[in-house]
């Protein structure tokens, strides 16, 4: 929201000095109608538009690696910030003020309308008032004065006046700028615009008035004589609305036709200017290049690897709002069932990830991670403010790596264009980054030969996840021993927190793996003092269960579980 705010307030405040210092004192009226109500359009939807421009970088890395970078799991205690709900109340609040006063002042003009005696003159129709006012028009109604309609005191080019308020539809454009200024009532710049929209509405009706009769003294002095009124009409088009110097003057003036192309002209960069500076934002996209370093590894090892992985192969598939949808599985098997055959064809996607190895940033480097904005930093697996990173010389890091984020990815929490990990030396070793791993860490790979995304480019894609998991089985997973000794084997692990009268009951929640290993723990309820975070360490270092069977078959099962802690006074 703050980004709209910004960007439509800089882009209505240059466009409109633009118009009062170059269009205005012109006699090109048509187009600066058009100028004013297309830079009102144009400022609110341009900060929707974006345009991404593309810096190739250059990354070598390993062919057929598959990285994973390790997670932990953070519980962040948030303060509630009243702030924002008391500025939304009194915009709330504010806002319905302003649509009501809106309201009854249409309801007020077409009450009038209604009860009032109409006529038919031209294309409009006359509203004859008992009450003493100048001529005003609302869309294609003209409100006059009864007595001074019949006895004939309204002069003809006062009716020419009103006429064109009507055929040029001017009331149209004062609805709109109404609308926007009841919406954002506080940017004091809509003002402006509706005053300049309105004052040229009357430089458009006056050049017709002084076309027709070629009269331009009189019809001065008609308006001079109709200024000493003071009616104000909220949503009409006025006769004696800023009856100054800019209105007598301008029936005089004449602009050359190179001069206003010169200045139309001069409007494409502008245009263009804020287009760029706005709406166009360059992203770094690393440019890949793959070299081969994979070693030699024996068929045994890798079995292993991949012993219990379902591999399933779909001829096409294509992504929608909801999700993908796969069709036409060709092959489903797994991997120890594949044949070589099988396994040399999918050979690219069922490969053993190479380790990482340390590497750390230059001194430069980290500087310029902890000074730009541009960045997101992670530092052992936890989201920090960049000046975390002051905590630490270049050396400090035992691994860093990063990547570029598309707009449409980026969250109101994480708008910065690029992303970056450190892991501390004492994070990687005991983290065993480096160590080569032994196992695949999930259990299903899908493979799409033709994909299709929703932009209608095809490519092959590869999806490694988990498979599904479940809530109710026929067969519950179950602690080796029972329950009761799963809760004995909690009591002697948990630490419970140097703290009087702390009682209290905190809920778990895990999956138990087909087997039997307890994985994405969360703590639903806290008691706080660091009971969550010491839950989370007992549970990870648990024996493996029975795992949960349906259908005969071991799957994952969802698994909710009370702790009760109490301590004494």
């Amino acid at each position: 929201m703050t980004d709209f705010l910004l960007k439509s307030t800089l882009c209505l405040g240059l466009l409109f000095a633009v118009y009062f210092f170059l269009l205005e004192k012109e006699k090109m009226h048509h187009f600066n109608r058009f100028y004013l109500l297309f830079s009102l359009v144009f400022s609110m939807v341009i900060p929707f538009i974006s345009f991404e421009i593309y810096v190739e970088t250059i990354e070598v890395i390993q062919q057929n690696t598959i990285q994973a970078f390790p997670v932990s799991s953070v519980i962040i205690e948030e303060e509630t910030n009243y702030l924002p709900l008391i500025l939304w109340s009194i915009y709330v609040l504010i806002t319905t003020i302003l649509v009501l006063r809106f309201s009854i002042n249409l309801i007020k003009i077409q009450r009038k309308i209604n009860s009032n005696i109409k006529e038919v003159y031209q294309n409009s129709t006359l509203v004859l008032l008992d009450e003493k006012v100048l001529p005003h028009t609302f869309l294609n109604y003209i409100l006059i004065n009864k007595d001074d309609y019949e006895n004939r005191k309204i002069e003809d080019e006062l009716f020419t006046h009103e006429l064109t308020h009507v055929r040029q539809k001017h009331t149209l454009d004062i609805l709109f700028i109404e609308i926007l200024k009841t919406i954002f009532w506080f940017n004091p710049i809509l003002m402006f615009y509706k005053k300049a929209i309105q004052l040229n509405h009357e430089f458009l009706a006056d050049e017709k008035v002084v076309k027709s009769y070629n009269n331009v003294p009189f019809y001065q002095n008609l308006l001079l004589e109709k200024a000493s009124w003071n009616n104000t009409f909220y949503l009409a088009s006025n006769l004696n609305f800023l009856v100054t110097k800019k209105r007598l003057i301008m029936m005089t003036k004449s602009t050359s036709a190179k001069i206003m192309l010169l200045k139309k002209v001069a409007l494409l960069p502008l245009f263009t200017g804020l287009m760029y500076f706005i709406c166009v934002e360059t992203v770094a996209q690393q440019k890949i290049e793959t070299i081969n370093q994979e070693s030699k590894i024996s068929d045994k090892t890798k079995d292993a690897y991949f012993a219990g992985v379902r591999i399933k192969v779909y001829k096409n598939a294509s992504k929608t709002k909801t999700g993908t949808i796969r069709d036409e599985i060709i092959l489903d098997k797994l991997y120890e069932e594949l044949t070589p055959e099988e396994k040399e064809k999918y050979k690219m996607w069922l490969h053993i990830p190479k380790p990482f190895q340390k590497k750390s940033p230059t001194k430069k480097e980290l500087d310029d991670y902890k000074n730009s904005v541009k960045f997101a930093i992670w530092i052992d697996g936890k989201n920090v403010p960049n000046s975390d990173l002051n905590k630490y010389k270049h050396e400090d890091i035992a691994y860093f790596s990063g990547s570029s984020v598309l707009k449409n990815a980026r969250t109101k929490k994480h708008p910065q264009p690029f992303q970056f990990w450190f892991y501390t030396h004492s994070y990687f070793d005991k983290n065993e980054m480096g160590k080569q791993q032994e196992k695949y860490e999930s259990d299903l790979i899908e493979i799409f030969e033709n994909y299709n995304d929703r932009k209608g480019n095809k490519q092959t894609v590869v999806n490694l996840k988990k498979s599904d998991v479940y809530s109710n089985v026929e067969k519950k997973p179950t602690f080796q021993g029972g329950l009761e000794k799963f809760y004995e084997f909690i009591g002697q692990n948990f630490k419970v927190p140097d703290v009087k009268n702390l009682e209290g009951k905190l809920i778990t929640e895990f999956i138990v793996e087909t087997d039997g290993s307890l994985s994405e723990i969360k703590v639903l309820k806290d008691i706080g003092h660091g009971t969550a975070e010491e839950a989370i360490r007992v549970l990870k270092s648990s024996p493996k269960w029975n795992p949960g069977e349906q259908d005969g078959k071991p799957v994952r099962v969802m698994y909710s579980l009370p702790i009760s802690i109490t301590t004494g006074k």
